[in-house]
């Protein structure tokens, strides 16, 4: 029986499929959007707004999970598959209202509603004018008329779902191949965001963005001695297509990691003290997120983005003038890099994809910013960080790729160990803490290896390191070439109350840091 719910479904699914349907070389939206658009335009004009925008937006999410584990009293290995695919479809508008923001959404897609809903916003503004400070000041922004689209050869959502779970299950095996090893497990997941923007300035922009990434991980015990470890590779989370997936190589990094678990099972623990680190990208890039990429958001700084994860200690009296780094340290925010997380065309407020220095040689520079912030710190100019991860969600700062230059080319990481008596080598993210003006920090990892005389040496365990903020990055006295440099990042960054996720990369090469402080954990 067809029931209304699943009518409502089918009906909004086939018409976002049309609406969002282009030839590989569209220039410019599809007309139908572009009229919807317009609905609220209009309206917004009638009530008098000051200005509008509209997004459109259709995403779908898939993930792919194998796990392999033993059942209790057989010792039989359990496979336990789980696949969610999901996605939503709507729209969102924002209106400036007597110097006030004004913001409504629904999820029924039509010019009727739209007129309706932008009615709404309206209302919502006139009501925020009231409570007001100063009024909404936005940095002037180009009208575009454009399409951008994630390059990549094939739609991971065309892919059908026997191909990944075959994969996935083949990595999961091929991870679990140990006796020691207790579980494994590897993971697929895809993000597919259609999206289309309208604004009272003259832009049309619809985007496609995607997004790839996986993980393989195993756990190793020691039932005698109570201990356990684990171990995992996650290739660098991509905005790409399914072609991607290939280049993860995710069986034959099952095999490593297989090993190293094992290995790091039998690590003896590290001894504490000052020691040199060497951070491979696939750890560094956590600790940029944390200390530097949150601390550079304009709205911790001002103090309005507090509750969740703290301000900064980056006020806005040192911007400019602050010493941060080394004089090798220079930080790129970047919303433009090759297959960045946080890569697009335009962000949320139709500002172009740009890319700017946040650190230049050691020295805070710019923050992040976006349209209705550039004025308080007497820019000109959106930074292009605007963004929301819903049509229900009102846009507002989000981080772009934050990205640590590399260092001179023909810089090995062998260089930057030769000159390591006793230092530590870590690969991977883990467990952290960072207080709430991201200033003090502890970081953990995936894998750590000791560095003697200058030659990698054998795996070592609970491993973290301490240090503030600008200690740390005044510290960094070397860092690899371009051809070491690599971007990871996460998927999943939260920020804001209602909590909304960001997908952000952070580029670098390995860097070496003197005499951090290196604890021993539990």
């Amino acid at each position: 029986m067809l029931t209304r719910r699943t009518f409502l479904n089918t009906s909004a699914a086939a018409l976002a499929t049309r609406l969002f349907a282009a030839p590989a070389d569209a220039k410019k939206p599809n007309p139908e959007l572009a009229n919807l658009g317009a609905a609220a335009l209009r309206e917004a004009k009638r009530l008098k707004a000051n200005y509008c925008d509209i997004r459109i937006i259709r995403t779908r999410n898939q993930f792919l999970n194998i796990r392999l584990n033993p059942e209790r009293g057989t010792g039989k290995t359990l496979e336990v598959p789980g696949a969610a695919d999901g996605g939503s479809f709507g729209f969102g508008v924002r209106v400036i209202v007597d110097g006030a923001w004004g913001f409504a959404a629904s999820p029924l897609v039509t010019a009727a509603e739209i007129t309706r809903i932008t009615g709404e916003a309206v209302e919502v503004a006139k009501a925020n004018a009231s409570l007001r400070g100063k009024p909404i000041e936005l940095a002037p922004v180009p009208a575009y008329t454009d399409y951008y689209r994630t390059p990549h050869e094939r739609d991971p959502f065309e892919v059908p779902i026997q191909e990944k779970l075959e994969l996935i299950r083949a990595a999961a095996a091929e991870a679990k191949k140990n006796q020691q090893v207790f579980s494994a497990g590897c993971t697929l997941a895809f993000r597919k965001e259609d999206k289309y923007f309208a604004s009272s300035v003259g832009s049309s922009i619809q985007q496609l963005n995607l997004q790839s990434y996986g993980i393989v991980n195993s756990t190793a015990v020691d039932l005698t001695k109570g201990l356990s470890k684990n171990r995992k590779y996650q290739p660098p989370p991509v905005t790409a297509g399914y072609e991607f997936v290939a280049v993860m190589n995710l069986v034959e990094n099952a095999a490593r990691v297989r090993e190293e678990v094992v290995e790091h099972l039998k690590s003896p623990p590290v001894t504490a003290g000052k020691k040199d680190l060497v951070l491979l990208p696939s750890h560094l890039w956590l600790t940029i997120h944390e200390s530097l990429g949150h601390s550079t958001e304009l709205d911790r700084a001002l103090g309005y983005e507090a509750n969740y994860a703290g301000t900064s200690f980056l006020t806005t009296d040192k911007l400019g003038k602050e010493r941060v780094g080394s004089d090798i340290i220079t930080v790129w925010g970047d919303r433009t890099a090759e297959k960045g997380l946080a890569t697009t065309g335009y962000d949320d407020d139709g500002v172009k994809a740009t890319r700017f220095p946040i650190i230049e040689k050691g020295i805070f520079k710019h923050y992040q910013t976006i349209r209705d912030q550039a004025a308080l710190i007497g820019e000109k100019e959106s930074r292009g960080c605007c963004f929301a991860d819903s049509w229900s969600s009102v846009p507002f700062q989000r981080m772009p790729n934050v990205s640590l230059e590399a260092g001179k080319a023909g810089t090995s990481l062998d260089d930057l160990i030769k000159d390591v008596e006793n230092g530590i080598l870590i690969d991977g993210d883990g467990s952290f803490s960072i207080d709430q003006q991201r200033y003090n920090f502890q970081f953990g990892g995936d894998a750590f290896w000791e560095i003697k005389n200058g030659k990698k040496a054998g795996m070592v365990s609970r491993v973290a390191y301490q240090a503030k903020t600008t200690d740390f990055w005044q510290a960094c006295d070397a860092i690899a070439g371009p051809a070491y440099w690599q971007q990871y990042g996460a998927p999943n960054d939260g920020k804001g109350e209602p909590t909304q996720i960001n997908s952000v990369s952070h580029g670098c090469s390995p860097a070496r840091f003197r005499q951090i402080n290196v604890i021993t954990t539990d």
